[in-house]
């Protein structure tokens, strides 16, 4: 008989919490079953396996995700919106470390996964961004790529320790923010205001 209160989604909050604490690499059934204070078999009353815990992971994070940039970009546009989102994607990965590698370890199936639909939460505030910026339409998917690269790509190499002083680091993530908005602003022909 399944422990009661447990479900779907506390088995997911149970491992998200692990899963930041472990490393994506270190998760196991055994270390959620042992958060949850129940035995590693009586989770598949509730997830299909580990791959599919590891699915609902990447669905949580992303769906937090995407709430934080919309609060984040409320009112910005342009640069300001481009530094929001940036720090808030950032902030996320550095305090839900294991959250955000599974955002990056998992895909969408189709238009009616979760997974899908999370994800086109957090590119609509992504376009949101390029909107302030008048993108042409035809360069909007390249710099949609690009923005992505860049606010996943910096917060997830930083914690693998390939930088330097915690001053170095944010000094090189002010940089790239900067250089990402100075080739927005070229490639669509707005000028910086002063």
């Amino acid at each position: 008989m399944p422990r009661a209160g447990l479900d779907a989604a506390a088995v997911t909050r149970a491992a998200a919490e692990v899963v930041d604490e472990v490393g994506y690499a270190g998760l196991t059934m055994g270390l959620v079953a042992d958060r949850l204070g129940v035995r590693a078999p009586s989770l598949y009353k509730h997830v299909a396996g580990q791959a599919d815990l590891s699915r609902r992971i990447a669905v949580l994070a992303v769906t937090e995700i995407g709430d934080a940039l919309r609060n984040a970009l409320q009112g910005k546009s342009d640069s300001q919106a481009l530094e929001a989102a940036a720090h808030t994607t950032r902030r996320y990965a550095r305090e839900f470390p294991g959250r955000f590698a599974a955002t990056l370890y998992n895909t969408a199936t189709g238009p009616g996964d979760p997974l899908h639909l999370a994800w086109v939460r957090v590119v609509d505030s992504h376009l949101a961004i390029l909107s302030g910026y008048k993108i042409p339409e035809k360069d909007t998917r390249h710099a949609l790529l690009l923005l992505r690269s860049f606010l996943d790509g910096f917060s997830l190499i930083e914690p693998a320790g390939d930088m330097h002083t915690e001053d170095e680091i944010y000094a090189s993530f002010l940089w790239a923010i900067g250089f990402v908005d100075r080739g927005l602003r070229e490639l669509s022909g707005v000028t910086p205001s002063a």
